[in-house]
């Protein structure tokens, strides 16, 4: 270097420090000299590059705060994969169920089985299994005078890879389904309906319907027809193991805490990942939660994930507070469907710029197990009461009403069940009545048209007991569902009453 070249760093560097100074004087934080403003020999500034004049950080602690931010994201983005992978910890942890094995209520639910929305109308099947092991077969009985089942089996993400029944792969015909693990490459037997699936462990839940003339009883002895096995023993399958845990709590309600986050742990260490699920993988390693690594948060992590869970609670339940109108299966009543589909008329939410993750947690936040597509014709409708005839929301402790009419739009049957707001899941109570029906028009008071009124709320009226579901002091939500829906009712001619507060 020259001593000229010597002469003029010493004075760019001079003129650096002097800058530096003036900033501190100013009142500007200095964290290099990048984050203050930076002077041209004219005296100029950099036009961003910072925050203006005087500004303040609003967070105390950074590593709390990006922890929580990133932990309350994650919990809206993993709702539909935690919710379905509760119903599996339960069956292992609660009721001792193993892959292959198949659950068979003996009976229609009551609230003992705690989970999202389910109906107590007709006996449920359900079953799990973990394809690191090989594909897995499942039989399907045929459906006809003995019964038949409806239901979705799901993927990880609790995406449909397969309806069952005559609507579904095997047409009410029966069959066998292979179920094979991402990357399979073996060959898939001739007789074999073939359903690849994209996540390593899969779950199903199928009703057992009752025949005309049948019982449950009947569907349940229907039920029991089912098989699934590893595809290593189709020449010799082991005997079925059935699992009846009518008379036991099955607790498959999704924890709104820190447990979220190990249930989480559990579903990223064994699932492939989506590629459009990378960014928030990379947030989760901030918080313990890795591929191939034990779930190691740290003490700000625990509790930042605690509280974020339990704010993502609050936060739909508020979100369902405030139901959007346009939403409203009728414009001038206050229903809303169960199936809020996204705008292809599917439940993934997955659009070619974006994921709507909100819409997606609150579909999944109040149901599981929906189909690929929503058909035009469903075969069954969900009518949720989300208000009261004069736009109240409904509340706990008061007592409501709803008429009726005696014909409902439906070839099959309606039902009406009422769940906890909170939960919504069944509500405990002395009767553990959870659903009236058409079934039960029988026992209850009918009015002059035929119709019948049914009460909601703690106390029944005088005289009306058959015509009532309790509440037993929980904020209700009213769902009315419509098998086989008729023409009047998809359509939307047909409108049913509003709810009516009685006192």
């Amino acid at each position: 270097m020259s001593d000229a070249d010597a002469i003029d760093l010493a004075a760019n560097r001079r003129d650096v420090i002097k800058a530096a100074a003036a900033a501190v004087g100013a009142g500007v934080g200095l964290m290099g000299l990048g984050a203050s403003p930076a002077l041209a020999q004219d005296g100029q500034q950099t036009l961003g590059g910072q925050p203006p004049r005087g500004a303040k950080a609003s967070i105390k602690s950074f590593d709390y705060q990006i922890k929580y931010q990133r932990a309350f994201e994650a919990v809206l983005w993993g709702i539909p994969a935690a919710a379905i992978y509760s119903f599996r910890r339960a069956a292992f942890s609660d009721l001792g169920l193993k892959d292959n094995d198949i659950i068979a209520y003996s009976a229609t639910a009551t609230p003992k089985l705690e989970a999202i929305t389910a109906n107590s109308t007709t006996p449920y099947i359900t079953a799990f299994s973990d394809l690191r092991k090989g594909p897995v077969v499942l039989e399907l009985p045929v459906a006809g005078d003995d019964g038949s089942v409806y239901g979705q089996v799901v993927d990880a993400w609790q995406l449909t890879i397969a309806d069952v029944g005559p609507s579904g792969l095997d047409q009410g015909k029966g069959g066998k389904l292979l179920f094979t693990p991402p990357g399979y490459q073996g060959a898939v037997p001739e007789g074999y309906i073939h359903v690849a699936s994209p996540s390593i462990r899969i779950a199903l839940a199928f009703r057992s319907v009752p025949a005309p003339g049948k019982s449950v009883a009947d569907a349940y002895a229907y039920a029991k027809k089912l098989r699934m096995y590893p595809l290593s023993e189709a020449g010799n399958p082991p005997q079925q193991r059935f699992v009846d845990p009518i008379n036991d709590r099955y607790p498959t309600l999704p924890f709104f805490d820190e447990r979220f986050f190990e249930d989480l742990h559990a579903i990223v260490s064994t699932e492939p990942v989506n590629p459009q699920d990378k960014v928030m993988m990379g947030m989760l390693a901030s918080l313990g939660i890795e591929q191939g690594k034990p779930f190691a948060p740290d003490a700000t992590a625990k509790r930042a994930m605690k509280q974020a869970a339990i704010d993502v609670w609050f936060y739909l339940q508020q979100w369902f507070d405030n139901f959007p109108k346009d939403r409203l299966y009728w414009p001038d009543r206050h229903f809303a469907s169960l199936l809020m589909t996204d705008t292809n008329k599917s439940f993934t939410f997955v659009y070619p710029d974006r994921i709507d993750l909100i819409d997606r947690a609150a579909e999944y936040f109040w149901c599981t197990y929906m189909p690929k597509v929503l058909s035009d014709t469903p075969a069954t409708q969900y009518m949720m009461a989300m208000a009261d005839k004069n736009g109240k929301l409904l509340k706990a402790g008061k007592l409501y009403k709803i008429d009726v009419p005696a014909d409902m739009p439906v070839k099959q049957f309606w039902a009406l069940t009422v769940y906890d707001r909170a939960t919504m899941s069944f509500i405990y109570s002395e009767t553990n009545r959870t659903t009236l029906s058409s079934y039960d028009l029988g026992k209850m008071k009918k009015n002059a048209d035929g119709g019948v009124t049914i009460y909601v709320g703690p106390k029944a009226p005088a005289g009306l007991e058959a015509n009532w579901i309790p509440t037993a002091g929980k904020r209700p939500l009213p769902a009315m569902r419509f098998y086989g829906p008729t023409e009047a009712m998809n359509n939307k001619t047909f409108k049913l009453p509003d709810f009516e507060l009685v006192n």
